[in-house]
């Protein structure tokens, strides 16, 4: 996949809001910043007490969101050695 699909896919996948043109490394680092937040919300809304569809979904959102991360951080790193 990628670079540029990978950022317009992850943006459009959990609604975060469209940034200027910049450079791919730039992008990636707010994207994973922007990823890392969302996690942090996912971990606190997770320790309140929910239902169990509810607490499900949210799972199943944080497993999403942490592949994403890691997918990030590879391109990243790639990005980092050229």
């Amino acid at each position: 996949m990628g670079i540029v699909k990978f950022i317009k896919d992850v943006k459009s996948s959990l609604g975060l809001e469209e940034s200027d043109k910049s450079t791919k490394k730039k992008s990636m680092k707010k994207l994973l910043k922007k990823l890392n937040i969302k996690k942090n919300e996912l971990d606190e809304k997770l320790k309140a007490k929910l239902d169990k569809k509810v607490k499900k979904e949210l799972q199943e959102e944080l497993a999403i969101v942490n592949i994403q991360i890691k997918k990030g951080d590879k391109i990243l790193q790639k990005l980092n050695t050229k």
